[in-house]
């Protein structure tokens, strides 16, 4: 029955081939028996005849999304949206195609708009990837409110929910092993100023400010910022993005505002905020308003515009600090950027030792094991010892009789994993060779042994 039907209509747009809503009516056909490419390929002819039919192209776009061709998708339907031409469906289509292309925030944003066409709309699908929690819990993101912000309950205290993410460290630096520099970078840019409050003051110079820790992943950035809380004694507030990021419109800058007041009614206090690129990405490549005036309120928090930051150290961690916008690193905010590289010998063997504790060993040579994992992060040396405990449970297995982990089985289960770090710094390395004009990457050249 589908083929006479595409028949009759072939033969009809042979005598009518410039006739567009019947070559529309074929594609539509064509798509609904999943023959896409066909279908694309006639509407591709109706906009041939006619370039600004809306129909047409929204179908085209449907053809490319079920062909997976979603960035040719969105290509299209983000030119309609520019001519503010976008149906529901379309701009449903448009959500859906980010999603596939992982562009999450450019989804939320889209998500958004078609919540304010229908605010009953729900998709499911949509909600699981897209919905997310704040420490201030929205109650619903279109409930009518007076302040024209959307999702708060005003009444509502949130000092509970953010207590579930403070805690008062029980380690300091004693407990970093090896990562001398660091440690002296931070005690001489931050610690100092802590302790000696009344000379900083003296000159004019606000205590606090922000830290932006960067280098491989897994290397003990998160462990770095705990242990400054500890060493001075101060609250330790870990946020994370899920607890910051929210899709409906208001609520991120609310939550993010929400963590700094917290902090400044617990000072002293460490904000830690771990990926921190994601959060405050370059504005200029950002084409929606949302994550725009998120990184603005971010930098209005730093500044300290409306309350004082006094006693509030703010500790950034990223992979990837050159994707962060630029008027971060202004003076006030993170201007003090410190390199965290692969853990050296001593750190090596420090996590080695704190890793294989509570495990079945024997003889285990730590300093050997430290010579032969250079340029592993700490994640690494833990990989290496999960390998080379399963490979003792295969054994355990045959006999019933656990064994324990010698210095050959951790060297062997070297062979199996390679150094991550590696792979960090193939790209790095390029940002500090071509684009590293301030010198703010001379850290990684000096890591790698090359010369400007």
């Amino acid at each position: 029955m589908s083929d006479d039907m595409i028949s009759g209509l072939l033969e009809a747009l042979a005598f009518s081939p410039d006739n567009v809503p019947l070559r529309l009516h074929l594609a539509d056909a064509l798509y609904n028996f999943g023959r896409f490419s066909e279908a694309k390929e006639h509407s591709y002819i109706a906009l041939r005849h006619q370039p600004k039919n809306t129909k047409a192209k929204e179908f085209l776009a449907k053809t490319c999304f079920a062909l997976n061709s979603f960035s040719e998708c969105i290509i299209i339907l983000e030119e309609l949206e520019r001519l503010e031409q976008l149906s529901f469906n379309a701009q449903l289509l448009l959500t859906k195609a980010y999603v596939k292309e992982n562009s999450i925030a450019k989804a939320i944003d889209s998500y958004k708009s078609l919540l304010k066409i229908d605010p009953k709309y729900r998709d499911s699908e949509l909600d699981k990837v897209l919905r997310t929690s704040t420490p201030s819990k929205p109650k619903s993101a279109y409930d009518d409110q007076d302040d024209g912000i959307y999702g708060f309950d005003e009444d509502e205290d949130d000092d509970d929910d953010l207590f579930e993410f403070m805690e008062k460290p029980d380690i300091n630096f004693s407990d970093v092993g090896g990562m001398d520099e660091i440690k002296r970078q931070i005690d001489l840019k931050i610690i100092k100023p802590l302790q000696h409050q009344d000379l900083y003051s003296a000159y004019g110079k606000k205590v606090g400010g922000g830290i932006l820790l960067y280098g491989p992943p897994g290397c003990g950035k998160t462990f770095i910022a705990k242990a400054t809380a500890g060493e001075i004694d101060s609250n330790f507030l870990s946020i994370g993005l899920n607890d910051i990021l929210d899709m409906w419109i208001g609520n991120s800058e609310r939550a993010l505002h929400d963590v700094f007041e917290f902090a400044r009614r617990n000072t002293p206090c460490v904000i830690f905020i771990d990926e921190i690129d994601a959060l405050g990405a370059n504005r200029s490549d950002l084409k929606g308003s949302a994550g725009r005036n998120v990184i603005n309120q971010f930098l209005s928090e730093l500044d300290g515009v409306s309350s004082s930051n006094e006693g509030i150290l703010v500790v950034g961690a990223t992979n990837a600090p050159w994707h962060l916008d630029p008027a971060f690193r202004r003076p006030g905010r993170f201007d003090r950027i410190i390199f965290v590289p692969p853990p050296d010998a001593e750190a090596r063997e420090h996590i080695f030792n704190l890793k294989l504790n509570n495990k079945p060993t024997q003889d285990i040579d730590i300093k050997a094991l430290a010579k032969k994992t250079e340029e592993f992060s700490g994640a690494d040396i833990e990989a290496v010892i999960d390998i080379a405990v399963e490979a003792k449970l295969e054994d355990a297995f045959m006999d019933g009789v656990p064994k324990p982990l010698v210095t050959k089985d951790l060297l062997n289960a070297l062979k199996k994993h390679n150094a991550t770090t590696k792979e960090w710094f193939k790209s790095a390395k390029n940002f500090a060779l071509f684009a590293n004009e301030s010198g703010l990457y001379d850290d990684i050249l000096a890591y790698l042994k090359i010369k400007k």
